[in-house]
C-alpha cells in the first residue's frame, strides 16, 4: 500500500471464486454481489436456498449468513461492496435476494471476469519478476473500482433485479429510476423540487424517502454517481480533465480535482496514472 495515498477503508472488491463441494458458511460486514459464471453453486442466505448459474445471481446484505456449496465444476465473479463505498441505493440490500440477469449484465460478467484473470495474472507476473507488490497493488485497486462501478450501474439498470412492486412499494419511491434519471443528467445542476415533482411528490416528503431509501440526501448521492462515473471516463486517454469534469457535473477541473482527491486520495491525473488491467 502506497503511504502516502492510502486506499480508502471502503474500497470494493472484485473477485474469481471457484466453491468447493464441503459446504461452508460466512458472514462478513459488507454487502456482496454473486454473479454466476461458469457451472452452478447453490446458496442459502438466510435460510433461504437457490442455485446460482450463469443467468442469475444473489445479492447479500451486510451481516447476512450464507451457506454455500460448489455443484462440480464453477466459477462466479464476486463482488465486494462496503456500504459507502459506491453509489448504490441503501434499499437494494434491505433483504437478501436471488435474481435472474439478463443478457447484458451477463455478458458484462464475462467481460469483467476476463479482465481479472488478466489482472490477476499479471499481478502475480510483476511481483514475482520485479518483486512489486506495491506496482501490483495499484493495478488492483484501479481496476476493482473501474469494474464495480461498472458493476453496479448495470445492476441498477436492470429492472427486474430491482423489481418493480412490493419491493418499492415499502420504500414509497422507484429508487431504479432515480438513479437512473440522475445518471442521465449529471452534467446538470441538480433541482430537488424538479426531480420530486417527476416522482410525483412534494419536496419535503420526496428528502425524507430519498434519504430512506439510498441512504444519503440527494446532493450527496448524486456526487458520488459523478465521481463513479468519471472511472470510466478517465480510461479514455482522448478525454482531457476538464471536458470529463464538465460532463459529470462539475463547474471546472479544479471543483472536479479537489472532489475526486478527496474520495480516492489520488488526483484524477494520478488516478489515470495507474495500471488498468
Amino acid at each position: 500500500m502506497n503511504s502516502h495515498h492510502p486506499l480508502p477503508v471502503t474500497a470494493p472488491g472484485i473477485a474469481l471464486r471457484c466453491y468447493g463441494a464441503i459446504e461452508e458458511t460466512d458472514v462478513h460486514d459488507f454487502h456482496q454481489i454473486v454473479l454466476g459464471l461458469d457451472g452452478e453453486m447453490e446458496m442459502t442466505v438466510d435460510g433461504v436456498g437457490e442455485r446460482i448459474d450463469p443467468g442469475s445471481a444473489w445479492l447479500i446484505p451486510a451481516g447476512a449468513r450464507h451457506d454455500y456449496v460448489g455443484i462440480g465444476e464453477n466459477r462466479q465473479l464476486v463482488l465486494d461492496l462496503p456500504a459507502a463505498a459506491l453509489a448504490v441505493p441503501e434499499r437494494l440490500f434491505d433483504t437478501a435476494r436471488a435474481v435472474r440477469i439478463g443478457p447484458a449484465l451477463t455478458q458484462l460478467v464475462r467481460e469483467i471476469a476476463g479482465r481479472a484473470q488478466q489482472a490477476q495474472s499479471r499481478a502475480v507476473l510483476a511481483t514475482a519478476l520485479h518483486g512489486a507488490p506495491e506496482c501490483a497493488g495499484a493495478r488492483t485497486r484501479r481496476f476493482d473500482w473501474d469494474a464495480s462501478a461498472q458493476l453496479c450501474a448495470a445492476v441498477l439498470a436492470q429492472a427486474n433485479i430491482v423489481g418493480s412492486g412490493a419491493f418499492e412499494a415499502a420504500a414509497g419511491l422507484d429508487f431504479a429510476r432515480i438513479d437512473g434519471w440522475l445518471r442521465a443528467h449529471l452534467a446538470e445542476p441538480l433541482r430537488i423540487a424538479d426531480l420530486a415533482a417527476h416522482c410525483g411528490f412534494g419536496m419535503r416528503r420526496f428528502h425524507q424517502l430519498f434519504i430512506e431509501a439510498f441512504g444519503e440526501t440527494p446532493h450527496r448521492y448524486l456526487q458520488r454517481l459523478r465521481l463513479d462515473t468519471s472511472l470510466a471516463l478517465l480510461a479514455d486517454p482522448r478525454r482531457s480533465l476538464t471536458h470529463i469534469a464538465l460532463e459529470v457535473g462539475f463547474g471546472d477541473q479544479s471543483a472536479f480535482t479537489h472532489a475526486f482527491t478527496r474520495r480516492f486520495g489520488l488526483a484524477p491525473g494520478q488516478w489515470r496514472a495507474l495500471p488498468s488491467h
